[in-house]
């Protein structure tokens, strides 16, 4: 079964480049606007060659790790301790709805402001995206914490908060909070343009300068490369996930 479903990803996928270079040299579109897939491989040794592209994905998965992690942690500790005491939940809630619907985009003339034109600037934003996905998924997933467990835990003298935290509540919600974290790698690399595009060197800011000189080839290229990185980070993290849940099977 497994073996079926990967073919049949793979032949979607061949049909989607195919009718995409069967789009672009049509005439349908014009090229310069919807550049044919085959024209990538060409981009990629351009920058390769001019030393441009590890450099770009380099300088973007600095900034991009330290975002994710400050982000996700900050998330998770903020979720969790609010879905423990609900006096603090009801007291932040006001807050929380207020600062939620603010995009992570919006944040950029106080990241200049307060960071400047650095890496620490674009990680502030990144953190911001991931922050709230690692929020509501801890939040939601310590809440739904079975309370038979919390109540058999206390029979056997794990009443206190970090008897009860580590050896119940964390381990039930772990799945839950495995969920948001993975949410925010993905949701992280796609706010790594938007993270770059005032000035911090990486990927976003090569797609902006691409952008400005006509060369879609090269936006695309940077476009599937975020895709691949994110494709990459995801399943190396989903083999972690799978180790560190081994234990409900």
């Amino acid at each position: 079964m497994m073996e079926r479903h990967l073919k049949l990803s793979a032949l979607g996928l061949l049909l989607f480049f195919a009718a995409w270079e069967t789009l672009a040299r049509s005439g349908i579109a014009h090229a310069l606007l919807v550049p044919p897939p085959s024209r990538v491989p060409e981009a990629l040794m351009t920058e390769i060659d001019a030393g441009i592209w590890f450099k770009m994905i380099g300088r973007s998965f600095v900034h991009y790790a330290f975002g994710l992690l400050a982000g996700s942690l900050l998330g998770i500790a903020m979720g969790t301790t609010a879905a423990i005491w609900p006096r603090l939940a009801a007291a932040t809630e006001w807050v929380v709805r207020l600062l939620r619907p603010i995009p992570a985009i919006a944040w950029i003339p106080f990241a200049i402001i307060w960071f400047g034109v650095t890496e620490t600037a674009a990680s502030f934003i990144i953190a911001i995206t991931v922050f709230w996905l690692n929020f509501f998924a801890s939040y939601a997933a310590v809440r739904s914490v079975d309370k038979d467990l919390l109540e058999m835990a206390r029979a056997f003298g794990q009443g206190d908060l970090w008897p009860r935290l580590a050896k119940v509540l964390l381990p039930a919600a772990s799945p839950g909070i495995l969920a948001g974290f993975r949410s925010g790698l993905g949701q992280g690399w796609m706010s790594v343009v938007a993270a770059e595009m005032f000035g911090i060197p990486g990927v976003g800011l090569r797609m902006m300068e691409a952008s400005g000189l006509l060369a879609t080839h090269v936006v695309v290229l940077y476009m599937l490369t975020i895709a691949a990185l994110y494709g990459l980070s995801d399943s190396c993290f989903v083999l972690l996930q799978k180790r560190m849940l081994a234990w409900q099977r």
